[in-house]
């Protein structure tokens, strides 16, 4: 995506809308381009209009800022909808200001169930959580996108996908809406506390998926896990990261260097047969930016 149209779609909308936009600092550069626009303190969120996926997340944050779950909100001045310019697509959040309090592993477990409960009762339309590892199976088998991946990894990739897919999936576990990537770099340290951002990656399945994305000490601090499940899911989502970094369009800053060193620990974890030897490290910090 270019960034300079996008900014400029970004501070155009804004405009029109009577926030002024003199100025835009680059909070996050990935497949959408995240925005604080200046002097208005906005937060654009900006992805090509074929992206269908945010007008979902509008309606989502919507409900559960409604029910007091800590997600971050909606700019209030403006109607919660998304706005189109030049091929783009435009959402339009509240800046929260930044807190220098850490987030404990409490803390951060705290937000976590706080989430899982505001979204247990929502009924939506959602994907399941299979949908996304078929995701990652297609990038895997898909040569002319992963150009970079060698045959012996590519197939490392594409047994894990499919042999934790199907033992994932297979387990007796109660499902519910979840947020899909709860990792660090989508929880906010505000100044009311925790919040998370990003939830177009909204998926069904049991709350381990989502613990996965977490740092292992949050698993500690939320009751009533199933953790041998957690392990497995912790796996997956590693496998799934790793695949999305082997993308020819990923853009994520040394991508490649992660996803090798993430091929390693599924590699290690995938010959050893003791569990407590061969948990995958969390990938989760990696991604905070």
């Amino acid at each position: 995506m270019p960034t300079t149209h996008a900014v400029a779609a970004a501070r155009s909308i804004a405009s029109s809308l009577g926030l002024p936009s003199r100025d835009a600092i680059i909070l996050q550069e990935s497949n959408r381009i995240t925005l604080r626009l200046l002097p208005c303190d906005v937060v654009a969120r900006v992805s090509p209009t074929a992206d269908h996926v945010a007008q979902f997340e509008i309606e989502l944050a919507q409900r559960l800022t409604a029910g007091g779950s800590p997600v971050a909100v909606l700019d209030p001045r403006v109607q919660p909808r998304l706005y189109e310019q030049d091929g783009y697509t435009v959402s339009l959040w509240s800046y929260h200001e930044p807190s220098t309090r850490t987030i404990t592993p409490a803390d951060y477990a705290a937000a976590l169930l706080r989430l899982h409960a505001g979204m247990r009762d929502l009924r939506m339309p959602t994907p399941h959580f299979t949908d996304r590892v078929e995701q990652a199976q297609r990038l895997v088998a898909d040569r002319d996108r992963t150009p970079d991946l060698v045959d012996a990894d590519r197939e490392l990739l594409a047994s894990t996908l499919r042999r934790l897919r199907h033992a994932v999936a297979g387990r007796d576990r109660a499902e519910q809406i979840l947020h899909g990537e709860p990792h660090p770099g989508n929880l906010l340290p505000t100044r009311t506390g925790p919040l998370f951002i990003d939830l177009e990656t909204c998926c069904r399945g049991p709350v381990e998926f989502d613990l996965a994305h977490a740092p292992e000490d949050i698993a500690r601090h939320y009751p009533g896990l199933d953790h041998d499940l957690l392990h497995d899911c912790r796996t997956l989502t590693l496998a799934m990261a790793t695949t999305w970094r082997w993308d020819r369009d990923d853009r994520l800053p040394d991508g490649r260097r992660l996803a090798a060193e993430w091929l390693s620990q599924i590699r290690t974890h995938g010959r050893s047969h003791d569990r407590n030897k061969a948990r995958p490290a969390s990938w989760a910090r990696s991604l905070q930016a």
